[in-house]
């Protein structure tokens, strides 16, 4: 028994290890494959956003639509990708794309609603909100990453958007690491019906990371100069919040079709929409504050 007993924790340990791994090695090409997209070129840049975005919408209805109304996902995609593609020509300044013409992405949408008509088998029809759910809930903001790395003379930098995703990821570290070594004995939970593992300990954890990183990157000048620390300090403080949200609504989902993870194409670490969860609220809120105050670069 006790040998047995052994060699049961000999391999566990080996498979904590080699996962260990393995999450460390896709993490490391997913960070390096998102500079080199927020840094490089602006045509890389939308590539790897609506390869992100097209991931997570058909993420999205994999996990609320299984393998039902295909024709209907791709044309809703599509929508989403036109929207994406149309924002980015008019902030992009390529081919001198005329800004009223953004107004065309309407037309797509309109095609998904006009061929949900055609469909003859209606029984689960309901079931055609998750198309217009994906469409605002991923595709919008994704699209407005657009507005993060361009300024209004078409000059792309994404300096600023990496700065939001540094501020979202660091807030994630933060309640993680909070949150597993005081939340889950000491800390009262955030969403128990949403997310029993979420804690306030967590919580604040991941605010006072996100804030302490927020004023470092103003400090090393990744921030543009006209920005003061305070609005730093006030936009980390919007964002955390803000991706907290986004998170706790990604697990909402995933709850009530019980699935653990959206998909598994980041291996260790599960869907794109589970990475991006947070960002779906966050950068819009993001965006919003800096065009309040018209700040943006």
């Amino acid at each position: 028994m006790p040998v047995r007993w052994r060699m049961c924790r000999e391999k566990k340990w080996q498979m904590k290890n080699k996962n260990l791994i393995v999450r460390t090695l896709s993490g490391a090409g997913f960070v390096a494959v998102m500079l080199a997209g927020l840094l490089l070129d602006k045509f890389l840049f939308a590539a790897l956003m609506l390869f992100i975005m097209v991931t997570m919408m058909h993420e999205f209805f994999k996990m609320t639509m299984g393998d039902e109304y295909r024709f209907s996902r791709s044309l809703a995609i599509f929508a989403g990708v036109t929207l994406f593609c149309l924002t980015f020509f008019y902030r992009g300044h390529v081919w001198n794309f005329p800004g009223r013409l953004v107004i065309l992405a309407v037309i797509p949408l309109f095609l998904v609603m006009v061929n949900s008509l055609y469909v003859k088998d209606k029984t689960d029809f309901g079931k055609f909100a998750n198309l217009y759910t994906a469409i605002l809930y991923i595709a919008v903001p994704m699209t407005l990453t657009n507005f993060a790395v361009f300024s209004s003379d078409g000059t792309f930098s994404g300096l600023l958007l990496l700065c939001f995703f540094i501020i979202i990821w660091s807030s994630d570290v933060g309640a993680y690491l909070f949150g597993i070594t005081l939340g889950q004995r000491f800390g009262k939970k955030l969403f128990p019906e949403v997310s029993p593992k979420k804690s306030w300990v967590g919580f604040w954890g991941g605010f006072m990371m996100s804030v302490i990183v927020a004023v470092v990157l103003y400090l090393t000048g990744l921030f543009p100069q006209s920005y003061s620390l305070t609005k730093c300090i006030v936009l980390a403080v919007i964002m955390n919040v803000s991706g907290v949200y986004g998170d706790l609504v990604e697990s909402q989902w995933k709850r009530h079709y019980a699935l653990k993870d959206s998909g598994r194409i980041i291996p260790g670490h599960g869907g794109m929409l589970d990475r991006f969860d947070s960002a779906l609220f966050a950068i819009p809120m993001g965006v919003i504050y800096l065009l309040i105050y018209n700040i943006l670069w």
